[in-house]
């Protein structure tokens, strides 16, 4: 079934001009949906850098949360678009390819010299909008201080260049990803023992909060230069093996007061769209729609245990049993561990992402489109 997935997929994420990289960079802005290792030195529970993460990746375990590659890397390099996915060590030739860059983008951790010109990743496992979300898992950096390690990266761009226009407009031409929200719900809101926001804030509320300080953030970085940004949307939290193990379903499949606070805020998010492109000028955001993408029959696409994560989890905890054995037939699980999803999920949602199937994937546009403007 997954091997009929790839080849419908072979038919609409391949890039205009076949092998060429669109965009001369891609920045990454987020939480642990596309982290690549800059937790790794940090004091926080929130890390990845061990087996068996990592078992489908071909460096091994590096940080990402996940068995292989993140949605990030699906979205950025040429090489990560493999039959590998299907059979993961049989071959490493690409059949397609999204935005073309030939590796991985790096972490701002490890990025180092003129690399930083083809893109950094920022994103960070427990980080959210608020600076204080995640911060009964250790350190992490919120989306405030990755603006902050971006106007670093933009200050040695700047002196590479030598030139603030060349600069500027080397920028406006770059992919910018941005997925924050996620640990303001799982790991703010709805831990009510470590956070007041429950208490402080009806669901509309926060919703409301968290969109007016995104707002502020989403225009710093359009004032360090980002034009063309990718908002991707958040996904259905109260499907995750942890939250339904934490509040149970009543009668559901899912934890539907969860859906429903998370849904609060992807409207809101997609609406900031609109406000953020008729207010900046050149600006050109766009919305990811993860929550519709998951809504449809996993099942159909090969993904037939959703409710369960693949790795061995102690109880109460989210990440897989250092060195345990997880299961053989990843491409079939949606969860890898209690809250991440399968590098299977991870390739399905980047393909839609990139070229949207349908009106709702992305708004007003989707990523193919976004870097070709």
């Amino acid at each position: 079934m997954w091997y009929v997935v790839c080849i419908l997929l072979l038919t609409f994420v391949q890039s205009p001009v076949h092998g060429e990289q669109q965009v001369p960079c891609y920045f990454i802005f987020g939480d642990s949906l596309v982290d690549n290792g800059n937790n790794n030195g940090l004091a926080t529970m929130a890390k990845a850098n061990y087996p068996p993460y990592g078992i489908d990746f071909p460096n091994g375990p590096t940080g990402r949360f996940c068995n292989g590659r993140t949605m990030a890397d699906f979205i950025g390099d040429l090489k990560s678009w493999t039959l590998g996915i299907v059979t993961p060590h049989n071959t490493k030739d690409a059949f397609a390819e999204l935005l073309g860059f030939d590796n991985y983008i790096p972490s701002y951790a490890t990025t180092r010299g003129q690399d930083i010109l083809k893109g950094v990743n920022y994103a960070s496992g427990a980080a959210g909008i608020r600076s204080e979300s995640g911060q009964q898992m250790g350190a992490r950096i919120s989306m405030g201080e990755q603006l902050q390690n971006h106007l670093i990266t933009i200050t040695r761009i700047a002196d590479i260049f030598r030139d603030k226009n060349v600069t500027g407009n080397y920028l406006s031409k770059c992919i910018y990803s941005v997925g924050m929200g996620n640990n303001d719900y799982i790991n703010n809101y709805f831990m009510p023992q470590y956070y007041p926001t429950s208490r402080l804030y009806t669901p509309e509320q926060y919703a409301n909060v968290l969109i007016k300080q995104y707002s502020q953030q989403l225009r710093a970085l359009y004032k360090l230069g980002a034009r063309k940004v990718a908002l991707f949307g958040l996904g259905q939290i109260g499907c995750a093996p942890f939250e339904i193990s934490r509040y149970g379903t009543n009668g559901s499949s899912c934890v539907d007061f969860i859906n429903n606070a998370v849904q609060l805020f992807n409207n809101r998010l997609k609406s900031l769209v609109d406000g953020l492109n008729n207010s900046l000028s050149g600006a050109k955001f766009i919305y990811v729609n993860v929550f519709g993408m998951a809504s449809g029959d996993a099942s159909s696409v090969g993904l037939t245990i959703t409710n369960k994560p693949c790795c061995e989890v102690e109880s109460g905890m989210v990440t897989c049993v250092p060195l345990s054995t997880p299961c053989s037939n990843r491409t079939e699980y949606l969860f890898w561990d209690m809250l991440h999803p399968t590098e299977a999920v991870n390739f399905f949602i980047a393909g839609r992402a990139y070229n949207a199937q349908s009106q709702s994937d992305t708004y007003p546009i989707d990523i193919r489109h976004l870097a070709e403007l």
